[in-house]
């Protein structure tokens, strides 16, 4: 389990998702789907994806984000 200091807001989580090298250079991220339900909550972060232009998929319990705003295609 994540341990999470009591200063971690949503915002903060947010932004330090965010400002990831991966995020900051066009590329892929992962997270668990309960850690962004827990710490922001679906809404938020899907808000937050559309406010970027943002794309995300989900599988097994992973959300993979794709911090760029090309196409996604599933392949299969």
């Amino acid at each position: 389990m994540i341990q999470l200091s009591p200063h971690l807001t949503p915002e903060k989580w947010l932004f330090q998702l965010f400002s990831s090298k991966a995020a900051c250079d066009g590329g892929v991220i992962r997270r668990q789907a309960r850690d962004v339900e827990r710490l922001v909550g679906r809404q938020r972060f899907e808000a937050e994806l559309a406010r970027r232009g943002f794309h995300a998929v989900e599988n097994a319990g992973q959300i993979v984000i794709f911090c760029n705003q090309q196409p996604v295609r599933v392949i299969r």
